[in-house]
């Protein structure tokens, strides 16, 4: 073989070698990024996303907090009727068909802030230590001592019969070992603030039944709120409702009014539940979406019936909070069965 024959040859089977090498390149998915796929070759699969955390979705399927609010139990010392409506409420709660982590009274625990109410109270308590503690804040009814005369007889014209609003303050606190009268406190990382009445009529007549926040109240209740500039949700018992949008209240309201909106305004995961009216869940206007979520709650022991023929009724709320939504059901004490009006679904604001 001549060397220009030679040359030829070697010159072809380098050319024949790099086309293989292409070729192999190419078939093992080599090549720049962006290069066509081969005519019937489907599309690159993407990797599947991770499975989600079961943290996560039990979070959406599990409620963090589920709490029984009850309202206007007016237990009273010489009259059996709203004690023994207690009672049911407390059985129920006993025997819930879901563990309830907070139990909550708004307001008007007794008919007359007297001793002998207290005494029925903490009679019908003793028997559901299995419940968790009771928190509560004050109603005008748990100041109403100074209409009570020694005798034990409403007596008007003798008011404040040798007692005092700072007396009725000082059985409230003692009888739920509190330090003043609103408090806040956590379940299950969840916030719960109680504000409370701070006075009533024989310290300032011009109160009313209103419920009268002080400049001390409401600055702790805004120091209270902060931590929830992160749009995690606070939960707000109050006892009187409120006006009308824009203005203060009167008696049997929420007195400094614009001023406790304001301090919510920021808050849109807050939700506000208030007492004092005894309206049935059967009837009216319960839940007010404002700039918060407001929650007007029936009676425990004189809630007023929807109707002549209703027979007598015990009623509350519970409410469960979820990571993504609070739901709301009505409760029937009574018979323990839930009020199918009153039954809500809120999203938390994002």
């Amino acid at each position: 073989m001549s060397r220009r024959q030679f040359i030829k040859l070697l010159i072809s089977l380098l050319t024949v070698a790099a086309g293989l090498t292409a070729g192999l390149w190419k078939w093992l998915g080599g090549g720049e990024s962006g290069a066509s796929e081969s005519p019937g070759q489907p599309p690159a699969q993407a990797p599947d996303a991770p499975p989600s955390s079961p943290d996560a979705s039990a979070a959406h399927t599990v409620p963090l907090l589920s709490m029984m609010i009850l309202s206007d139990t007016h237990v009273n010392g010489a009259f059996a009727e709203q004690g023994d409506k207690l009672r049911k409420a407390l059985d129920d709660a006993a025997g819930f068909e879901t563990k309830i982590d907070a139990l909550l009274i708004t307001g008007d625990i007794t008919d007359a802030g007297s001793e002998s109410d207290y005494r029925e109270y903490n009679k019908i308590m003793k028997d559901y230590k299995s419940l968790p503690p009771i928190h509560a804040n004050m109603g005008n009814h748990d100041y109403y001592g100074i209409w009570i005369d020694k005798e034990g007889q409403w007596n008007k014209d003798a008011m404040p019969n040798g007692k005092s609003d700072a007396l009725s303050r000082r059985m409230f606190q003692n009888q739920f070992g509190l330090e003043r009268v609103y408090h806040d406190f956590h379940v299950n990382g969840c916030h719960i603030i109680m504000l409370s009445q701070e006075t009533y009529v024989q310290e300032n007549p011009d109160v009313g039944e209103g419920a009268w926040y002080s400049d001390e109240q409401l600055a702790w209740f805004r120091k209270a709120l902060e931590p929830h500039k992160d749009g995690s949700p606070v939960f707000v018992m109050i006892h009187q409702p409120l006006p009308a949008e824009g203005q203060d209240g009167g008696t049997g309201q929420l007195i400094r009014a614009k001023q406790f909106r304001s301090i919510l305004e920021p808050y849109r995961n807050a939700f506000v539940f208030s007492g004092h009216r005894h309206q049935n869940f059967r009837s009216g206007q319960h839940y007010t979406a404002e700039t918060f979520h407001w929650f007007q709650n029936a009676s425990v022991g004189r809630t007023r019936p929807a109707s002549a023929a209703e027979p007598p009724t015990a009623q509350g709320l519970f409410v469960q909070v979820y990571a993504d939504r609070i739901e709301l059901r009505a409760r029937e004490f009574m018979d323990r069965t839930w009020i199918a009006e009153g039954k809500w679904t809120v999203p938390l604001a994002k």
